[in-house]
């Protein structure tokens, strides 16, 4: 007789939760998981593959523990007068935030975010043992100062999570709001900016807010702008004391000597890589156009995707949208969808496709 995962004896505090996935369906135009959908450059992935090759040849030893190639390779790219002792990597940004909780939160400590958020967080944060607090957002999905302040205070939380631009909405953070947040606790602060590169161009990043502030980290990525979600590159900086402590909770060799050698190689391209993000950010910002003048209500975004309002029926739009051959992602958010830029291509296919949901399901006001 099978059993269920109910039957094994798991633990309390993860009875009854559902594992992180967005929907997986080979359709033609995928839009739904934030994905860079451009390819690598031939010559960026010729280079990769010669890195990998070499790297090959010694994959019977262990790996740089330190990876401090890839580290001095990531202070150079992020610059800010960053060294390779202020950063750190780990298999996606989701373990460099595992390996945060593993060391400053626990059984008995809590971290607070502001839903709707990366809903990683707080699942990460429920397999860590970390209590999970929520806190309200101010209108349009922003978080200003005070909101964050008075939420910081009300829970003495021992980290804060905080989201810039925010997924899923693309919401921007101001960087008064991280100053406020960073004064009223003495935890850490984390500034989860994995679309910090789709921001307009020149606008400061928290990065800029390190010196002087050791308990603020912010966290990165390799999976959006670099289109490398597949090799599962994440890192943050911080200062080295932080660095320290994760150390103590990193797993041995946790990154590949396969995985720093394509990083270590993408990178030498970045300014080739970020090429693309000029070109995604004209499509995301031609949707929010187009979705307007359709009848739907977009949010304001700094990201590589859309969240938009007014859809009278999103489960309904999103199974029409599937029946065209396009996917993009239902988040439960009452009356939104949200959908990835994409290529030229892409985005005209999910246009044209929202233009017929919306002959037969006209959208709706939500201010009305």
């Amino acid at each position: 007789m099978a059993i269920t995962l109910e039957d094994l004896p798991i633990r309390d505090d993860l009875r009854g939760q559902s594992p992180y996935g967005a929907p997986q369906k080979h359709v033609r135009v995928q839009l739904n998981v934030n994905e860079n959908t451009h390819p690598v450059p031939d010559d960026v992935a010729a280079d990769i593959v010669e890195s990998i090759r070499q790297a090959l040849t010694t994959v019977n030893r262990y790996p740089d523990r330190e990876f401090t190639e890839l580290r001095r390779s990531l202070a150079g790219y992020l610059g800010h007068g960053l060294g390779a002792e202020s950063v750190w990597a780990a298999n996606g940004s989701n373990e460099v935030i595992q390996q945060l909780l593993q060391a400053f939160g626990g059984p008995g400590r809590s971290v607070l975010g502001f839903p709707p958020t990366y809903s990683m967080h707080s699942i990460i944060a429920s397999g860590t043992g970390t209590t999970w607090i929520a806190a309200e957002r101010d209108d349009a999905f922003r978080i200003s100062p005070e909101t964050a302040v008075a939420a910081v205070r009300a829970h003495q939380p021992d980290l804060v999570f905080l989201c810039g631009p925010n997924n899923p909405t693309g919401t921007p953070l101001d960087l008064a709001t991280i100053e406020a947040v960073y004064d009223a606790t003495d935890g850490i602060v984390m500034v989860d900016e994995a679309y910090a590169e789709f921001m307009p161009v020149g606008q400061p990043t928290a990065l800029t807010l390190l010196p002087g502030r050791e308990r603020l980290v912010v966290s990165r990525t390799m999976s959006k702008a670099f289109a490398f979600a597949g090799a599962r590159v994440g890192y943050l900086a911080a200062d080295p004391a932080v660095i320290d402590a994760l150390r103590l909770v990193r797993l041995p060799y946790h990154l590949s000597a396969l995985t720093q050698a394509a990083a270590v190689a993408a990178l030498r391209h970045a300014p080739e890589m970020l090429r693309m993000v000029d070109d995604i950010r004209g499509q995301r910002d031609r949707m929010v156009s187009e979705l307007r003048a359709m009848g739907y209500q977009p949010h304001e975004t700094w990201s590589n995707f859309v969240l938009f309002g007014g859809v009278a029926d999103p489960r309904a739009a999103f199974e029409s949208l599937l029946d065209q051959d396009v996917i993009i992602r239902d988040l439960g958010i009452p009356n939104h969808l949200r959908v990835s830029a994409g290529t030229e291509e892409e985005t005209t296919a999910f246009l044209d496709a929202m233009r017929q949901v919306a002959a037969v399901q006209p959208p709706v006001r939500l201010d009305a």
